[in-house]
């Protein structure tokens, strides 16, 4: 029993101080924000395209690579030709890979686009080869501009974002990329929403800024951008073997011989449409964490390699493996009640030794409360402090799909291959827009991860109990937490597939004909 008990003080303590990495990043990332933040905004380019004659703007390609996105279709393209640009130096490509009626919907806006003067064309592709890669692809050598900015189906670009990217570009030949910030649509939605607003709000206020301010490896987030042909090219084009083509693409850019820089604009702002479904969320979730690990596998040991300097690969290796949070947290939760029920033993460790695990776990935990409070000051001084009501949901959502995203992080590693699964958008804007009237064409698929979440929750439960029965109250608070956020994921999971069946059932047999 001692034997046992070792190890599973071994892997907790190796567990911990993982966590306890991941946490001090969160701080690492806050102080650099405030140290070298102050670049990342559009004011800072020394070219003004509004003062020069419009002949002299440079041809940009806009690529929407869209699949069976019915219900944000015509949001997309009606908020693309508001864009402050000359129609005639503006190409739009609608990359549209649909299998339903979005894709007749698509070729007809296109159609009347065409009519008003816009340069717009639709490609459409039978075999989805390679998927949001493939298509941005074989667009990419048909495309007229040297620039390429790019949006995803739940976008709402802002109406001066080629006026403030575009510059920089032209500015810095060796800029190969611009990426902007994402807003929210609807991020006071629902609790779902406004939790994930946090975690958004966190990566593209703190985090990227954090980044690009300190000249260390920042990535394409996959929309929002624009890149300059030459260096998607020089960087090996797009590739279809990760699920997280932006992320894989960036780090080939700035691993390759020109060592290619890319600019982040905090100031420049895209609203986007946020999961409103614990489902959606979970698939989300599951495509960022196995395609940010895929990649990983794929590109750290060329980063290992590469020459640059000791602080740019310690951090791009840690922003490729940070999804790894999620199976350390199941780690940790699976070992902590084993060391509950043999408490005795394991409290005859020393007090020195079990003071630092509480030190260890603190950091490890409260380094992302830190990262979101800092990120809403940032937004808001006056209200900031209305965050810490929000980072209890957070931190329960954020445990509760540690299951599911742990099983991404397995295939990843084990080099499981899985298809591209796209986050249904469904044009929820406001409150008065529901789910259920936006459902028709949702797939029916039983999430069977959802059994392992609710017998998380039951595992959990029962370390409750025993936590009580040998007066370990300190851990209560996080494992009610726990507890909560799997029970939570799992029972949203199956009444969120169940309401998609009962309400489709009798007009499956048509939409399966569609596809």
């Amino acid at each position: 029993m001692e034997i046992i008990l070792g190890f599973l003080v071994l892997v907790y303590l190796v567990d911990i101080m993982a966590l306890f990495y991941f946490g001090l990043h969160c701080y690492i990332m806050v102080y650099l924000f405030k140290k070298n933040g102050s670049s990342c905004h559009s004011g800072s380019c020394s070219i003004d395209l509004s003062q020069k004659p419009k002949r002299e703007w440079p041809v940009v390609t806009v690529q929407l690579p869209v699949f069976n996105e019915y219900y944000v279709l015509e949001r997309l393209l009606d908020s693309i030709i508001q864009m402050d640009y000359p129609k005639n130096k503006m190409e739009i490509q609608l990359l549209d890979d649909s299998t339903d009626e979005s894709a007749q919907l698509g070729m007809e806006k296109v159609a009347e686009l065409k009519k008003n003067g816009y340069d717009i064309k639709y490609i459409h592709r039978e075999n989805r080869k390679d998927h949001k890669a493939g298509a941005l692809r074989e667009a990419m050598d048909v495309a007229k501009g040297d620039y390429l900015a790019i949006f995803d189906a739940d976008f709402i670009p802002a109406e001066d974002f080629l006026k403030k990217s575009i510059p920089f570009l032209m500015e810095d030949p060796k800029i190969g990329m611009v990426q902007t910030r994402w807003g929210h649509i609807n991020g006071d939605y629902s609790m779902l929403t406004k939790a994930q607003k946090l975690g958004i709000d966190a990566h593209f206020i703190i985090e990227q800024v954090a980044r690009n301010g300190s000249d260390l490896w920042m990535n394409f987030n996959g929309t929002a951008g624009v890149w300059r042909k030459e260096t998607i090219y020089d960087a090996g084009n797009w590739s279809g073997d990760t699920l997280t083509e932006d992320f894989d693409l960036s780090y080939r850019a700035e691993l390759s011989e020109k060592g290619w820089k890319f600019k982040y604009l905090a100031d420049v702002v895209n609203p986007a449409e946020l999961p409103a479904t614990i489902s959606a969320y979970k698939t989300q979730q599951f495509r960022w964490c196995k395609g940010s690990i895929q990649t990983a596998v794929k590109l750290i040991p060329a980063i290992f390699r590469a020459n640059r300097s000791w602080k740019v690969k310690a951090e791009a290796i840690t922003h490729l493996t940070n999804y790894s949070v999620h199976p350390l947290m199941i780690v940790n939760i699976l070992v902590t009640l084993p060391l509950l029920a043999f408490h005795e033993m394991f409290l005859q460790m020393s007090t020195a030794v079990l003071f630092g695990l509480a030190v260890f776990f603190s950091v490890g935990t409260f380094g992302p409360m830190a990262l979101y409070g800092a990120s809403q000051y940032h937004l808001n001084q006056k209200g900031w402090w209305k965050t810490f009501f929000m980072l209890p949901i957070l931190m329960m959502i954020g445990t509760g799909i540690a299951v599911s995203n742990t099983k991404a992080f397995i295939e990843a590693i084990i080099g499981k291959k899985s298809s591209f699964v796209r986050t249904p958008k469904l044009r929820l804007e406001t409150r008065k827009d529901k789910v259920e009237e936006r459902n028709k064409y949702n797939e029916l698929k039983i999430d069977k991860i959802a059994i392992l979440e609710f017998l998380m929750g039951v595992y959990v439960t029962i370390t409750i109990f025993v936590s009580i029965s040998v007066d370990k109250y300190l851990v209560l608070p996080f494992l009610v937490i726990y507890a909560l956020g799997f029970y939570y994921v799992s029972f949203a999971t199956v009444w969120e597939g169940l309401k998609v069946y009962l309400q489709n059932r009798e007009t499956m047999p048509a939409r399966q004909s569609i596809k």
